[in-house]
């Protein structure tokens, strides 16, 4: 047996049963088509498999169409080489295609286009998978198997990618960590080696391939200074030769500062030819190990990064002379354009971290050299729960750009919260910025169609790690998903891709369907409304680790998110009349909708201006009522996400159902601590109260520092807004620590919800008991996100814990009782006893 023959047998001989469903498999699960329509129109596909090309590539590309066809289908395939007299899929390019079919003629394709279509040879049927690359047919494959799982009834067509540049990037060190990952440690790097094992790498390699995604930059956009010595270049060579055979090329990050620290010369002066010299040679030393390289990312001149500014140079000086030394081997760059200064004077009222990539890279349209592309973030700030589209993109109308959107959701929840990120970046992409006076829609500038350019097109934060279900939250995988699609095709709704996500994550029973992208689609929506409306972002900790409420850490520093707020209204006043001057960034237009208080849409209101908390909305609501109904109105949706994902119990594996249910139902909780946090702090800056009397107020809530305490004492919690009351209490053990309480509660069923704090320094155990009897036990044993001080009790490490349904009576005491674990001393913030309902969570 040849050896790809032998492939693609042990590609449909392994046993269904021994796919795991841990989510490792994302959506290329495979699963068992069960609808009879479906299977009675997929009944004639052959079971044979002609693979023409003898390349790697296209090798996988027939693997994968045999493991596809096996697990969706159950068809047993066989592959030939060449084609006989029976019906058979036909995987090649143009070239090979002609040269097995005479009578057809060769085919222009894109080079990552291709075709799946059905011909007739003679008594025979065809099915023509067709690459205008090896990478393409490839494409084609996954494609074909992804409308075969999702019951699509037309499998033929024709496609192209939108753009040339489809890349995903990974902050990843080469200590193993990742700067902004959050689920587990690097698959490419650990103790400053790429690892031996590199499974993972490739199992990576083909998810991407699977959505399109075409390059994958591995390290940190923060570049550890040896990424381009000899030893660890070799190393890296081992990670492209993993991502080959799957058409994914390599790139790597790189310091400006590189041929100094590196290469030893005295200076990394972009102008000086003996830093030229060096670059030229260091690329040519990559090819000859890396003969697919893709070409590199440089962050400089920003958050401490070394660049061209040290010497009184340009970006695109800088950038040009690594563009130069990549040419020949047809290898671009991608510069950030996020180059701002994070030392800005939070009292001049002037200062303005948005305007900061206009002001660096609009002047200097049209100095780049060709295969140089501005990477440039959808918002002008970073990343986000709503911002505008960045201004520079009209302004580079003679540079490709690439815009860059953020999977590992940094200010989205860290994976532990469920957001949607499609609809936000659909939002960007499809904002028509009206330059030249015509229509310019982001999507049509980043894929060269609106100002004619050759390169361009999207780039990714994605950070996946050795969690098995890759981005640690099941439903995350669906931004993954959803970036490699809208970078294939930015014309395609959100609907339609949650819709391909669900259908191949979890089936294609209709409830299921149903539910998962109903909570999908509004995710984007609830986040926002429970953390920061109004364009105002996300109020998070911006100092620390960007997870929690912390709304004053944004003002006097010198990092530019400021809120601006004060005893009478908020916002950043960035208007052309008396603002920052942002807004005339902007073509003239557009501008001119964002400038006026009666156009400027509600969602960015407090992006574009500073506002009295009394000023009324589109709506008619004040600003002040709608940050107290949007938090509350917020987190009670999130509240609905467990009980609606149980009544799929049964319709999805029990390991993914319950990994899922946990975090919805801690979503829940943690959306309340944004909910009371951020309330309560308007309440506290405006003193204007809650129309419905909610904030400020909490009927069926019972403070720690109230009840009656054996061992427990009384500690402020900073910043105060993240705890009840500001305070919460430590037991300083070892002994356990007493609260005791008698409830006067109506007879009935109640939920008994315990807030406290889970901090990484130890595990604390709590119990909790009625009459003495318990009722529940828990361990405070999360990993949740760490504050600056492991030790601190804040809004990352609030958590709770909810025994359901416990039937109350007059006069039931009511103990908890907290034992400390290492540095965690069994913190408690309050009970809160809630009335059990009957009614059915809505969406």
């Amino acid at each position: 047996m040849r050896p790809r023959s032998l492939l693609l047998f042990l590609a449909w001989a392994i046993p269904y049963a021994a796919h795991a469903e841990t989510g490792a498999e994302a959506w290329l699960r495979y699963e068992r088509v069960a609808d009879p329509a479906a299977l009675q129109r997929y009944h004639e596909l052959p079971s044979r498999i002609v693979q023409l090309g003898e390349n790697p590539i296209a090798t996988n590309a027939a693997v994968e169409l045999a493991r596809g066809l096996s697990g969706e289908l159950g068809l047993q395939t066989q592959q030939a080489t060449t084609y006989g007299t029976e019906d058979a899929f036909v995987l090649g390019t143009p070239a090979e295609l002609t040269n097995l079919l005479p009578g057809e003629s060769q085919r222009q394709l894109p080079p990552e286009g291709f075709r799946i279509a059905r011909e007739r040879m003679g008594k025979h049927t065809l099915w023509i998978i067709e690459g205008g690359t090896p990478p393409a047919e490839l494409f084609a494959v996954f494609r074909l198997l992804e409308k075969i799982a999702t019951l699509n009834p037309q499998l033929e067509s024709t496609e192209a990618p939108s753009a040339p540049v489809r890349w995903v990037n990974q902050w990843d060190n080469p200590d193993g960590s990742i700067e902004r990952g959050y689920a587990g440690r690097s698959i490419f790097f650990d103790a400053s080696h790429v690892r031996s094992d590199l499974t993972r790498a490739a199992e990576y390699a083909r998810l991407l391939a699977s959505v399109g995604i075409n390059g994958c930059t591995v390290n940190n956009v923060n570049s550890d200074l040896r990424t381009l010595t000899p030893e660890m270049l070799h190393e890296f060579a081992r990670i492209a030769d993993a991502f080959r055979p799957w058409g994914v090329r390599l790139s790597l990050s790189v310091d400006l500062s590189s041929p100094q620290v590196v290469g030893h010369l005295p200076t990394f002066d972009p102008l000086d030819p003996t830093v030229a010299t060096w670059w030229q040679k260091k690329v040519e030393e990559i090819y000859t190990l890396i003969p697919d390289f893709g070409g590199f990312v440089v962050k400089a001149d920003s958050e401490g990064r070394a660049g061209p500014s040290q010497y009184g140079r340009t970006p695109s000086q800088a950038a040009n002379v690594l563009a130069r030394a990549l040419q020949p081997h047809h290898g671009v760059v991608l510069y950030r354009g996020f180059v701002y200064n994070h030392h800005l004077d939070w009292q001049d009222l002037k200062a303005d971290r948005a305007r900061a990539g206009y002001d660096n890279f609009a002047s200097l349209d049209g100095t780049f050299e060709p295969n140089v592309i501005i990477q440039v973030k959808h918002g002008p700030i970073d990343f986000q729960i709503r911002e505008p589209v960045s201004p520079l993109f009209a302004a580079l109308q003679h540079t490709s750009q690439a815009i860059e959107v953020q999977t590992t959701q940094e200010y989205t929840g860290q994976q532990r919260h469920m957001v949607f990120l499609i609809p936000m970046w659909k939002t960007a992409l499809d904002t028509d910025l009206r330059a030249q006076n015509r229509s310019t829609p982001v999507k049509e500038i980043v894929t060269g169609k609106s100002f004619h350019q050759p390169l361009g097109g999207f780039v990714s934060v994605v950070n996946v790690g050795l969690d098995a279900n890759w981005l640690h939250h099941p439903m995350a995988m669906a931004n993954l998903y959803g970036f490699g699609r809208l970078a294939w095709n930015p014309d395609l709704t959100s609907e339609q891709i949650i819709n391909e996500w669900t259908r191949l994550t979890f089936g294609n029973n209709p409830k299921v369907v149903d539910t998962v992208n109903h909570l999908q689609l509004d995710s984007w929506k609830v986040y926002e409304q429970y953390t920061g409306p109004l364009g105002i972002g996300t109020l998070t900790d911006i100092i620390g680790v960007h997870y929690g409420p912390g709304i004053e850490s944004a003002e006097r520093n010198g990092w530019g998110q400021w809120l601006r707020a004060d005893h009478n209204g908020a916002g950043m006043d960035r208007t052309v009349a008396t603002g920052t001057g942002f807004i005339g960034q902007y073509p003239p237009e557009l501008a001119r909708v964002y400038e006026s208080l009666t156009t400027c849409p509600d969602e960015l209101l407090l992006f574009m201006h500073h506002v009295h908390y009394t000023h009324e909305l589109h709506t008619g609501k004040t600003v002040i009522q709608h940050i107290y109904d949007s938090h509350y109105e917020g987190a009670a949706t999130a509240a609905t996400y467990a009980p609606r994902w149980e009544s799929l119990h049964g319709l999805v594996d029990n390991q993914r159902f319950g990994e899922t249910l946990k975090l919805f139902q801690y979503q829940a909780g943690h959306a309340m601590v944004w909910r009371d946090a951020v309330s309560e702090w308007f309440f506290h800056l405006s003193g204007i109260p809650d129309a419905q009397g909610r904030v400020g107020h909490h009927s069926n809530r019972i403070e720690a520092e109230a009840i009656t305490s054996t061992g427990y004492t009384v500690t402020d919690v900073h910043p105060w807004e993240t705890a009840s009351g500001g305070k919460a209490v430590i037991c300083k053990g070892p002994e356990p620590c007493i609260l005791t309480t008698k409830l006067n509660f109506p007879a009935g069923q109640y939920d008994i919800a315990v807030q406290y704090f889970d901090l990484r320094g130890g595990v604390s155990h709590y119990d909790l008991l009625l009459n003495d009897k318990p009722i529940a036990h828990w361990a405070a044993d999360d990993t949740l996100p760490p504050a600056v001080n492991d030790r601190n009790l804040d809004g990352h490490t609030s958590t709770r814990f909810t025994a359901p349904s416990v039937t109350l009576a007059p006069g039931d005491t009511l103990t908890l009782r907290g034992t400390p674990g290492g540095d965690e001393a069994a913190p408690v913030d309050y009970i809160e006893i809630t009335p059990v309902t009957k009614e059915t969570p809505k969406p």
